[in-house]
């Protein structure tokens, strides 16, 4: 892993492919998913805890970035089902579906990344799920139909 900031574990998250060894993949997934939230927590001028919650550190960061940041919670599905991928890859590395769970479990690291990125950006982002309403809006305030 190579990324030290958002952007740069974007591109770590962008770059992973499914591989034959599915638990390693899930390690690495997970990994990238905990640095995610380490930027969240490091952001908002905390030490990130190095506790477990319901046996995964994952968890744990996202209480602890949610902590006085309601909105924040709407990430926290996409944080559980990591942990769920990550079990299925843990226990099952040989499933058919291996590949394919891999797959998913990138894109929810990325969409975690997105989320966390987006709420950098803009504050209330995400207060009513993951939506990007604010930054949408804002786009499409630039843009005037007919004006090139």
């Amino acid at each position: 892993m190579s990324g030290t900031t958002l952007a740069g574990l974007d591109a770590d998250i962008a770059r992973f492919v499914p591989q034959g060894d599915a638990a390693a993949a899930a390690a690495r997934l997970l990994a990238l998913a905990e640095r995610v939230l380490e930027q969240w927590v490091v952001a908002r001028g905390e030490v990130p805890t190095n506790a477990e919650r319901e046996g995964f550190r994952l968890l744990a960061l996202h209480r602890q970035g949610a902590q006085d940041e309601p909105g924040f919670n709407a990430c926290r599905e996409t944080c559980r089902e990591i942990a769920y991928h990550y079990n299925l890859l843990l226990h099952e590395p040989t499933h058919v579906e291996a590949a394919r769970r891999q797959a998913m479990m990138a894109l929810l690291v990325r969409h975690l990344s997105l989320f966390v990125s987006g709420r950098l950006e803009v504050a209330r982002l995400g207060d009513f799920c993951c939506a990007s309403r604010p930054r949408r809006t804002a786009a499409e305030d630039d843009v005037r139909p007919g004006v090139s």
